[in-house]
């Protein structure tokens, strides 16, 4: 079920009139159920992994918490693991290790045969796989206790507003909230209804009608101009920022009406000064999964420099192949962890910058190094969207001909203001409501004009891109 999609219309009220008049008791079962029936409308017999996967976590998590013998403890956290990353592997990546070790054998003379296996990846299974994995560590290091009841914890799993495409939640901020779910006040259905706005804004209207030219552009890179392929550029790290960091707000925003706060994936990342600061901004969850899971356990910046850079690269590369099953997304891993490497040598992003008291020359820098930030972004996403790295050869080699560059075209720039309207005003006030200060009648008109919008563009029902991952 897509949260752009009819069924989804009638299925949040629905759950919403329920959740308000059932007792207490009855409503995390209730929601659990709901949230089983939105992950199984995609597919049923996905419902199953999702179920072994809270299973293995839940009793692991009491396990480790019933032991104070070290071994053991750590014995059995290596088993949660290793049944987590190796259900993740096997759905995601056996294809992909497959036909590269066929690849690779076969460039020095070796033919042997490659099984194959019609393998469906089920839809959101990277992200509930790191969340849980997030609580039986959490667990395991002595940050919080183990849920005492099943059913909180499998919904603290399958929480349907974020379940497919995040926030990566903790346990230690959802689980409590679940459990004693906050008082839903008229500020917060008001709040949750701006997020709501915002999300579908940066979906339907932005993200969706840009995505065809996007996908025409990187499907033939060969036959483009320069300009096209630098309109197709701009375009794409538009299409998935809307895209993704929509689904982030409406996330936020469905469960506002819950009376559970979600944490922020998105601060307004194409306003930053620099790619460490970006990925402060973006997909914030993961960032700092990544960081407190991976880099920091590997050691992070404390054993000296050479070791720093170690543990970035095998940090970013890993986080490429999260992405997907493909070699490109490990190039793109590589590729940020090289500059946020040369940004964290040159001191980028670490340290207070000295600015000029002249206030126009202030922010002329300031301007510069958002506008270079951005177009590094779009040329490392360039990696990230192409499908094969013929493709990226055939992009890159295209905008070094630097010809028909008047083909970039409008719909860049407008897709690029309507961006600017919506993060400019939120990081500036600080506040991702700050729309909520607007005149009733302001507000009223922006819910119409979305309203215009989803009927007259919004019958495709376009999956959010980071469905797929």
């Amino acid at each position: 079920m897509l949260f752009n999609s009819v069924e989804f219309v009638f299925f949040l009220p629905i759950v919403l009139l329920m959740v308000g008049i059932l007792p207490v008791r009855w409503r995390n079962p209730f929601l659990l159920v709901a949230s089983y029936y939105f992950y199984g409308s995609w597919d049923w017999r996905f419902l199953a992994l999702l179920v072994a996967t809270t299973c293995v976590d839940y009793w692991v998590a009491r396990a480790i918490a019933a032991s104070e013998d070290e071994r053991r403890r750590r014995f059995i956290l290596r088993f949660s693991i290793f049944a987590n990353l190796g259900v993740l592997g096997f759905f995601k990546y056996f294809n992909f290790f497959v036909d590269s070790a066929h690849a690779a054998l076969s460039s020095v003379g070796l033919e042997v045969s490659r099984p194959v296996l019609d393998i469906v990846l089920p839809v959101g299974i990277s992200f509930y796989t790191f969340q849980s994995m997030s609580y039986t560590i959490d667990v395991y290091r002595r940050d919080m206790e183990p849920a005492r009841s099943f059913w909180d914890f499998a919904l603290y799993v399958a929480f349907f507003p974020q379940l497919v495409a995040g926030p990566i939640e903790r346990a230690t901020t959802l689980l409590p909230q679940l459990l004693k779910p906050s008082r839903v006040t008229a500020d917060r259905v008001n709040t949750g209804l701006m997020l709501m706005l915002i999300g579908f804004t940066k979906k339907v209207l932005i993200a969706d009608a840009i995505a065809p030219e996007v996908d025409r552009v990187f499907a033939d890179p060969d036959a483009m101009s320069a300009g096209e392929l630098l309109r197709g550029g701009y375009l794409f790290v538009l299409q998935i920022y809307c895209d993704f960091s929509g689904y982030s707000d409406i996330a936020r925003g469905v469960s506002e009406l819950f009376g559970v706060r979600l944490m922020v994936n998105f601060n307004q990342p194409y306003l930053t000064q620099s790619l460490t600061e970006f990925w402060r901004c973006w997909h914030i969850s993961l960032s700092t999964w990544l960081r407190d899971y991976l880099y920091l356990p590997l050691g992070g910046s404390r054993r000296g420099s050479v070791m720093t850079y170690r543990n970035l690269m095998i940090t970013w590369l890993l986080a490429g192949l999260w992405h997907g099953a493909n070699w490109t997304y490990v190039a793109w891993g590589g590729l940020n962890g090289i500059i946020l490497a040369v940004e964290r040598a040159l001191g980028i992003g670490r340290t207070a910058r000295v600015e000029s008291e002249n206030p126009v020359v202030r922010w002329s820098g300031r301007v510069a190094r958002v506008v270079f930030t951005f177009h590094v972004w779009v040329f490392v996403m360039i990696v990230f969207r192409a499908p094969s790295f013929a493709v990226v050869i055939d992009y890159y080699a295209g905008l070094l001909q630097l010809d028909a560059l008047t083909a970039i075209g409008w719909q860049p720039v407008l897709a690029g203001l309507a961006v600017i309207a919506i993060d400019l005003p939120q990081r500036a006030a600080g506040d991702h409501i700050v729309f909520l200060r607007l005149p009733w009648w302001a507000q009223s008109a922006a819910y119409a004009c979305l309203c215009l919008g989803m009927i007259l563009y919004g019958g495709g029902e376009v999956p959010f891109i980071y469905f797929q991952f």
